[in-house]
């Protein structure tokens, strides 16, 4: 069950992190409150704030029952790979072939700290 909530909170988190993307891509001003206004009134940004709020009690379940120094690197190396893959597609950001073998080597990473 830790290792399902692991990934609903590592998706989740990714999830965020794309959906902030995703509402800010348009938005052309700077820090001020317009931009908070801005954020407010935008589906992705809000449904980006939940995903983070769904990911940290996810995660905080998870560590309250897995050692930090797993859950992390997961939780970090597989969102960067979910992150970079999808924003590839979506909003047609560069994949080229020195970040798929850092994603390769991060798995790799991430392989040999979950197993140990």
């Amino acid at each position: 069950m830790k290792w399902l909530m692991l990934v609903v909170a590592l998706v989740l988190n990714a999830l965020a992190n794309i959906l902030i993307k995703a509402g800010m891509r348009n938005y052309t001003g700077g820090v001020s409150m317009e931009m908070v206004l801005y954020m407010m009134k935008n589906p992705f940004v809000i449904f980006g704030l939940l995903s983070f709020g769904g990911a940290f009690v996810g995660y905080s379940l998870v560590l309250s029952r897995m050692d930090l120094s797993v859950a992390y690197p997961i939780m970090t190396g597989a969102g960067f790979a979910i992150v970079a893959m999808v924003s590839a597609l979506w909003f047609s950001e560069g994949f080229p072939l020195w970040k798929i073998l850092g994603i390769v080597l991060i798995g790799i990473g991430i392989w040999l700290v979950a197993g140990s």
